[in-house]
């Protein structure tokens, strides 16, 4: 059964919600708090998608995803809110949600979404260049069995999402990678977070420009990822 972890701290919403879920085959554990949620999870509790409230006392929304960015745990998260300025939507991606969805969405709607996120986790395999134990690209060496990267010799900080991301770009330097491309490796294939083909092509541009950061922290001259305007991003051989 797919796992869905829902937190909100509106006590009818959450369980209404979560009779939903569970009416349609979903394994729900529920929460009415960040806190209890970042335990459960940082203590090996399991989850296939995490629906996150915003707003919520103590621990909001963005900061359990940030908490759970920094520690490692690449759980998918779907921002659950009645925040429909476009600023709370790109903070949500910027921070590395997968979705944003007003809460007075239909059941369907919600329900396809968490569908299509659980499907695409279980879809993904390694990375494109995962041929062997390590891969070397210049000055990139990929450990691809601890999902590593290192620049120069030196490690940079990458979540898995965004060593997918380098392996996928690296592997293929020099060829042109498309946004769509980039976003199905990330969160399976057909699924569009936000407001259509905008959507998705501000996570993937999200991502990248964390991925650029996280490389540029170790080595400020870093410029291997250049963007192709329009279309997506390459990777420069050195």
């Amino acid at each position: 059964m797919t796992r869905v972890v829902l937190t909100d701290d509106d006590e009818l919403f959450r369980e209404s919600l979560g009779l939903n879920l569970a009416d349609e085959g979903y394994d729900v554990v529920s929460f009415a708090n960040g806190r209890e949620t970042v335990d459960y999870l940082e203590s090996g509790g399991s989850a296939d998608v995490l629906l996150l409230d915003w707003r919520m006392p103590e621990l909001n929304g963005i900061d359990v995803l940030r908490h759970l960015r920094r520690s490692g745990i690449e759980v998918p998260v779907i921002f659950l809110t009645v925040l429909s300025d476009d600023i709370y939507e790109q903070a949500a991606l910027e921070g590395g949600a997968v979705d944003f969805i007003d809460k007075s969405r239909r059941l369907p709607i919600l329900l396809k979404r968490v569908e299509l996120i659980a499907e695409g986790q279980r879809g993904l395999g390694k990375p494109e260049p995962a041929t062997a134990e390590f891969f070397r690209q210049g000055a990139l060496e990929l450990k691809l069995q601890t999902h590593r990267a290192l620049w120069g010799g030196t490690m940079v900080d990458l979540s898995l999402t965004e060593f997918r991301i380098v392996a996928l770009l690296a592997g293929r330097a020099g060829e042109d990678v498309g946004y769509r491309e980039i976003y199905d490796l990330v969160h399976g294939k057909d699924f569009v977070a936000g407001n259509g083909e905008e959507g998705y092509r501000t996570n993937v541009r999200s991502l990248v420009k964390r991925i650029r950061k996280a490389f540029r922290e170790v080595d400020p001259e870093f410029a291997q990822i250049e963007n192709y305007a329009g279309f997506g991003y390459r990777w420069i051989p050195d």
